[in-house]
């Protein structure tokens, strides 16, 4: 082959490489405005916007710019270059995004503001609207932090004993009013608390029951300090369970019952069922999102099980479920109720998912709780 010829293949050579570098960079900016763009139809529409094929859009887009990249290179004959480039580009795109994922799921922000964060949730009832007297009482706590709360007392003196009353996770102490409300009529003092970051308490951050185990130590020694009437027992939802487990566990707290509703043992198994039920490849979607919620609240996410928490438990507990509740493992449930070292009760709700239970069978959830409570009086 000549010299010249030599030359104009080597050019055309540059033109088509640069040209597949073009169209591979153009599939990934688009592939990035569309992440962003879904990411806030998602947050602030009604769009259903997990139902649409993201999988095969992300695919498509992300494998179609990788292949653009990679025989562009093959092309130039700098393969091993791109390849250490695309590695690169790929662990720090999946770390921003699972960085991102882990600040919008443990930041709030205010209905004014406009951020990555999550709304800040509220409390749209007050126990007046259902009936139910009740006083505003506020609990001091750690970095001049308060946590807000309402106190209901029965109506019919004295009281069979009081109870402590905390929500899940995104949720307010108004999601819990239903539930208080029957304990009410059962004739029992209630303390409905906000954690941290939620409702009316100080804060916009979750750490989905870490340092929430603090605010259910903190409610609980001012219940003491009040001389509340025993038995002293505590009922928590979904995070709250989280939250009242790792209390007795790491905070020494010792009540007379526990009342868990839609309890989960591992904060990184419920984080990849999540995952999985929106077909999102697991690993390492959700070790990165452990990981950078960690880093982002100075905790260790990888060690927040409530399984091994329920080792410390020393009192009689109910376990409420959902027998339809695609976030619980029921594998994973057993494992928890395994290390539960005192009697346990096991109800489970025929056709609820990872709903209030009340909600779903009132007679139910009535019954259940009445006949456990009777047992600790």
């Amino acid at each position: 082959m000549s010299k010249l010829q030599k030359l104009k293949s080597q050019k055309s050579r540059s033109r088509a490489s640069k040209r597949l570098i073009h169209i591979g960079n153009a599939a990934f900016i688009l592939l990035f405005v569309s992440i962003a763009l879904l990411y806030l139809l998602h947050r602030f529409t009604a769009i259903r916007v997990l139902q649409l094929p993201i999988i095969p859009i992300v695919a498509f887009l992300g494998g179609g710019g990788l292949v653009c990249w990679l025989w562009a290179e093959w092309v130039e004959k700098r393969g091993r270059k791109l390849l250490v480039s695309v590695v690169l580009i790929g662990f720090l795109g999946m770390n921003a995004i699972a960085f991102l994922g882990a600040y919008s799921m443990t930041h709030f922000r205010s209905s004014e503001q406009w951020s990555l964060a999550s709304p800040k949730p509220i409390n749209y009832k007050r126990p007046s609207d259902f009936g139910l007297p009740y006083e505003t009482k506020y609990i001091a706590i750690a970095r001049q932090q308060r946590l807000e709360t309402w106190w209901i007392p029965t109506a019919n003196a004295p009281s069979r004993g009081t109870i402590l009353l905390f929500p899940g996770n995104r949720g307010s102490k108004s999601q819990v009013l239903l539930p208080a409300r029957v304990l009410h009529n059962l004739d029992y003092d209630t303390l409905l608390v906000d954690f941290r970051g939620t409702g009316g308490s100080s804060g916009n951050t979750t750490t989905l029951g870490v340092r929430e185990g603090e605010d259910v130590a903190a409610a609980f020694q001012w219940v003491r300090q009040q001389d509340a009437r025993r038995p002293i027992a505590l009922y928590g939802v979904s995070m709250g369970t989280a939250a009242i487990l790792r209390a007795i566990s790491t905070q020494n707290i010792a009540p007379d019952a526990i009342l868990l509703e839609l309890p989960y043992s591992h904060l990184l198994n419920s984080v990849k069922r999540r995952l999985r039920f929106y077909n999102i490849p697991t690993f390492p979607a959700a070790e990165l999102i452990v990981f950078w919620g960690s880093i982002q609240h100075k905790i260790n996410g990888f060690a927040h099980n409530p399984a091994i928490y329920a080792k410390q438990v020393r009192c009689p507990t109910l376990i409420l479920q959902g027998d339809r509740d695609k976030w619980i493992d029921r594998a994973e449930l057993k494992q928890l109720e395994d290390n539960l070292p005192y009697s346990h009760h096991y109800i489970s709700f025929p056709n609820a998912g990872h709903q209030l239970l009340i909600t779903v069978n009132p007679k139910l959830w009535r019954q259940s709780v009445q006949q456990f409570l009777d047992g600790i009086d």
